[in-house]
């Protein structure tokens, strides 16, 4: 019998939009981040991710991200295995069970108090992982994550719900509250912004993209000059493009000799403080 999920509400529900995703590329012949949990959770939910007109190219994108920001996070909790790990706006991502950080890591998934209890139901559970139940905008959540702990703090999708004041806040929390650490999310770019609202397969999510996008991957260094940028990364120059199917790798090769052309589409950007 499928799981059924309490209501949620239009942003919560977003979640099964890059779980789906994720799910999706799972189920291909060449998955490019081989989210098994993903597809089990879709599976024992029962959702119909037909709903949500996902192309293969919005698929492969949302899989590629969720990689780079994995290898991010891995790399810093090999170099700090006394760290502190958070996903913001984490939905049904099983992230810290892909990468699989040491024992000595305490991990935080944080998203709104329905989307924690969910995870409870469908995400296994896994010593030092803890749920944050909280709006990320709210300024006291931090009160329960270390403060004298280096930390990898990555967000996969959220920047977009946010205003661009609630984005600079957040990270003035974030740098604040930690001696070091690396921050890594998806940035959108003003063109990106342009298609989640002229595209069938981000229809689902249109209407509730507050961000008014970045076109500069050095605007959080002046947001926030803690921030200092180490890398773009353009997912047309990543080596998993190869694994694309035909029509796709020879847009995004072509595309990859070209930084603003690279630019329209997804981008993850990773900054040390």
């Amino acid at each position: 019998m499928a799981t059924t999920l309490p209501a949620l509400t239009p942003t919560e529900d977003s979640l099964f939009l890059t779980l789906c995703c994720r799910a999706l590329d799972n189920r291909s012949p060449h998955p490019v981040l081989g989210d098994a949990m993903a597809d089990e959770i879709v599976r024992t939910l029962d959702y119909d991710h037909r709903r949500l007109h996902i192309d293969t190219n919005l698929m492969l994108n949302a899989a590629l991200r969720a990689k780079k920001l994995d290898e991010i996070a891995t790399r810093f909790l090999a170099r700090h295995p006394d760290g502190v790990g958070l996903d913001l706006g984490a939905g049904l991502d099983t992230r810290v069970l892909r990468i699989d950080p040491p024992s000595t890591v305490d991990w935080y998934d944080v998203d709104t108090p329905a989307v924690i209890a969910a995870r409870a139901g469908l995400v296994p559970d896994r010593a030092h992982a803890h749920g944050i139940g909280a709006d990320v905008t709210d300024p006291d959540w931090l009160t329960a994550v270390p403060s004298n702990r280096p930390a990898v703090i990555v967000a996969d999708g959220l920047l977009g719900f946010l205003t661009l004041d609630q984005v600079v806040a957040l990270l003035n929390r974030l740098t604040s509250h930690f001696p070091s650490g690396e921050i890594a999310f998806n940035s959108y770019p003003r063109f990106a912004i342009w298609a989640i609202k002229h595209t069938r397969g981000t229809r689902s999510v249109a209407d509730l993209i507050r961000f008014p996008g970045s076109d500069d991957p050095h605007d959080p260094e002046r947001w926030n000059p803690a921030l200092t940028l180490v890398r773009e990364i353009l997912i047309p120059r990543e080596p998993e493009v190869a694994q694309f199917p035909a029509a796709l790798r020879t847009y995004y090769r072509l595309a990859a000799h070209s930084t603003s052309w690279s630019r329209k589409g997804t981008v993850v950007l990773h900054y040390r403080f």
